[in-house]
């Protein structure tokens, strides 16, 4: 009975490593796709501002 619940503890922290693994990527290709469309939108808006002075 022991090894049985010693194996799904492992196999319960192996699965939560997982999920934190997959969790950080998720979280880091959301920041990288928000800075990347804040820098398109913030470039489109430069570039109409510095026509619209000229």
């Amino acid at each position: 009975m022991t090894d049985t619940s010693e194996a799904n503890k492992a196999r319960n922290r192996e699965i939560a490593r997982n999920e934190e693994a997959k969790q950080v990527i998720g979280s880091t290709r959301v920041s990288i796709w928000a800075v990347a469309v804040a820098v398109i939108v913030g470039g489109i808006l430069f570039t109409l501002g510095w026509l619209s002075l000229r």
